[in-house]
């Protein structure tokens, strides 16, 4: 089950990337969807990294 939400995660930050790219190509540098875009990016890292964290250190994620 952790290892099913890393990899949704994961996906949903290179998901979040790569929108945040279509937004810079479409919008121009101007625009705030970029921002918004990138800083869910980022809340996405945090909570995978944690995740990863909790993994190595319950046992559940082999070193």
């Amino acid at each position: 089950m952790l290892k099913l939400a890393i990899l949704l995660l994961f996906a949903a930050m290179l998901i979040s990337l790569l929108a945040a790219a279509g937004f810079l190509v479409s919008d121009g540098s101007r625009s705030q969807r970029v921002l918004t875009s990138l800083t869910w990016r980022v809340c996405i890292a945090v909570v995978l990294l944690t995740l990863l964290l909790y993994g190595f250190y319950s046992g559940q994620l082999p070193d």
